[in-house]
């Protein structure tokens, strides 16, 4: 039987968070936010509502939480969201880890939306949350975003569950090393990517273009 994928400990992990004494602190970290949430909220019970109300808090305490470039890593967004100096959490990525991570800590299953040109700005990740009768889409960059109807149109719409939404951190971990001429490094996250999401058709791209680098510089045989 196949172990299950627990996306908090799997998007930390990906984050770089290896021990078991590290993992323990953060998941005490995302305790503590969940509890100050529900002290300062007292949120209704039904999960659409706690769902929004738990958005415009985590605004509410960081009014310009997003960056186009920011964190996307869950370990830096976490610390960034209790960080009172640090005025940015995260981009598209961090958001929408950290966010999705509270809601299953308050017994609340979201997946993950993939679009392919959000914005005129590239690819996109959001929060898509069951409703009673339909989805929501929750734009985790915008202070507005909870039931957010810009994307309902847009036909590259793609549902990801957990797996699909950690090997994004990891095809995320690949683009940084790429540039940073980590090459091999690079190749490792891209594979790790491939291997949660084998139908993620912009890290096999990315993939190909890095091994076609690597042989031209005679890395490959």
């Amino acid at each position: 039987m196949e172990k299950k994928f627990h996306l908090e400990k799997e998007a930390l992990l990906a984050s770089g968070i290896k021990r078991e004494n590290r993992l323990a602190v953060y998941g005490k970290k995302l305790a503590y936010l969940n509890e100050q949430f529900i002290h300062q909220r007292l949120p209704p019970p039904h999960p659409a509502g706690k769902a929004r109300d738990l958005f415009h808090w985590l605004w509410k305490e960081k009014p310009t939480r997003y960056g186009p470039h920011g964190y996307f890593r869950l370990s830096h967004a976490i610390d960034a969201q209790l960080n009172k100096e640090n005025p940015m959490v995260g981009n598209c990525l961090g958001l929408t880890l950290l966010y999705n991570c509270l809601l299953r800590r308050m017994g609340i299953h979201a997946d993950a939306l993939y679009l392919d040109n959000a914005f005129g700005i590239g690819p996109h990740v959001l929060t898509l949350l069951q409703g009673k009768e339909s989805t929501i889409d929750i734009e985790n960059i915008l202070p507005d975003g909870f039931g957010f109807k810009g994307h309902l149109n847009d036909p590259s719409r793609i549902r990801w569950g957990d797996r699909e939404l950690v090997a994004d951190v990891y095809h995320s971990l690949g683009n940084e090393c790429f540039g940073k001429g980590e090459l091999t490094e690079a190749l490792n996250n891209y594979d790790m990517a491939l291997r949660l999401n084998p139908r993620y058709e912009k890290a096999r791209l990315n993939k190909t273009i890095l091994l076609d680098k690597m042989k031209m510089n005679g890395r490959l045989r």
